[in-house]
């Protein structure tokens, strides 16, 4: 069983990823409404794919393609964001939009420990259900999602004038993705985003997908409520990324970069002491530094698919530079924490695999030092133009 999990986690992570490097693109190209709804319809075909049953091959060609169709979501949102907010305001705006996979991955896996625990659903209820939920959502968001104000007869606010493109950077049509990307690589900060995302999406994925494990095996909560309980780090780190979009927005690049290096270097301790002994029978202090983790980490991973990459990007490349960013990071820190983890929980025991966790967090932080390195050699006055000191 837990190497068919860990199988599934690391095709599912890894058709996201692959999805990640194409829909940023491909969204910038064709705008942002279109491929967020297709996305989504597409995760719904595949999730009643899936709760039908039938042989391996068509289970497992629905589980990567689900995750793969999905990937278009998130870069899509980032368009549209960059359409209909300030510069200004980025960091908050996204904090908010992150609670949609942060409070919302905690209400669904509240809602999953209902279904399994209390009305005793199987596998394959839950994938209806499930399939159900987001159909509805579908209809909800192709009623009154909007690409632009534009099509309401408003102005489009400005874009961040310091994006990588500069006065191209206000428009939302570019040529190729070839001359994306190329932009892109020509920037140190870009690449230090991308080291951040891998080494933050490895360790939020490890989360993402083991805590209910964890909890289970390693903390002995019985499989409903471990369900429900693992809902926690999402539910903390959207408090998190609340407050770090506020932050960020009032204190430039240099502060954001500075809130990264703070909180990666802070959950390295908070890892060191899960893995430090056994909370076998001892769930309370356990939580306590699974929330812990999620309070120093989700913040500052949400400003790199988001408010960073909106900075880089504008409304020219935007979703690009976030389906690069995200992409990375899911593409090796996600199919790691996908098919290493679980591998290291049955050779180490969870002390080790946190052990693990801790390395990786402070091998992290220097990635954020290196970041904040070249923050703080901007231009003063750039600094203080995205609102920095």
């Amino acid at each position: 069983m837990a190497t068919l999990k860990r199988f599934l986690a690391a095709i599912g992570t890894l058709g996201y990823a692959i999805g990640k490097f194409a829909a940023g693109s491909l969204v910038d190209l064709l705008g942002g409404r279109r491929n967020y709804l297709i996305g989504m319809a597409g995760a719904v075909v595949c999730t009643f794919a899936i709760a039908g049953g039938g042989p391996m091959p068509v289970f497992l060609s629905a589980w990567f393609a689900n995750r793969l169709l999905q990937s278009l979501g998130w870069p899509g949102m980032i368009k549209m964001i960059s359409r209909w907010f300030s510069y200004a305001s980025y960091n908050t705006v996204m904090g908010v939009i992150s609670l949609s996979f942060l409070f919302g991955d905690a209400a669904a896996r509240a809602f999953i420990g209902w279904l399994i625990r209390d009305v005793g659903l199987g596998w394959h209820g839950v994938f209806w259900a499930s399939g159900g939920v987001l159909a509805g959502l579908w209809v909800i968001n192709a009623l009154w999602i909007r690409e632009s104000p534009a099509e309401l007869g408003w102005p489009e606010p400005r874009t961040n004038p310091a994006n990588l493109f500069g006065e191209l950077g206000e428009d939302p049509h570019p040529e190729s993705a070839g001359s994306l990307w190329r932009t892109m690589g020509r920037s140190p900060a870009f690449w230090a985003a991308c080291l951040l995302s891998l080494g933050l999406t490895f360790l939020r994925e490890t989360f993402n997908n083991w805590t209910a494990a964890y909890l289970a095996e390693g903390v002995g909560l019985g499989a409903g409520d471990a369900a429900s309980w693992s809902g926690l780090f999402p539910l903390v780190g959207g408090v998190s990324v609340i407050l770090a979009g506020y932050l960020g927005d009032r204190t430039g690049p240099r502060g954001r970069a500075a809130i990264i290096l703070i909180g990666v270097g802070a959950s390295a301790v908070a890892l060191g002491a899960l893995g430090g002994s056994s909370f076998a029978g001892r769930p309370a202090p356990a939580l306590a530094l699974v929330g812990a983790v999620a309070f120093l980490l989700i913040g500052p991973y949400s400003y790199l698919a988001g408010a960073i990459s909106l900075d880089l990007g504008g409304k020219r490349g935007g979703a690009t530079a976030s389906g690069i960013i995200d992409g990375v990071g899911y593409l090796f820190g996600g199919v790691l924490a996908g098919m290493v983890v679980a591998g290291r929980s049955e050779a180490l025991g969870w002390d080790g695999v946190f052990r693990m966790l801790a390395v990786a967090a402070i091998l992290t932080a220097a990635a954020a030092a290196w970041f904040l390195a070249i923050q703080w050699k901007a231009p003063r006055s750039l600094a203080a133009e995205q609102g920095g000191s």
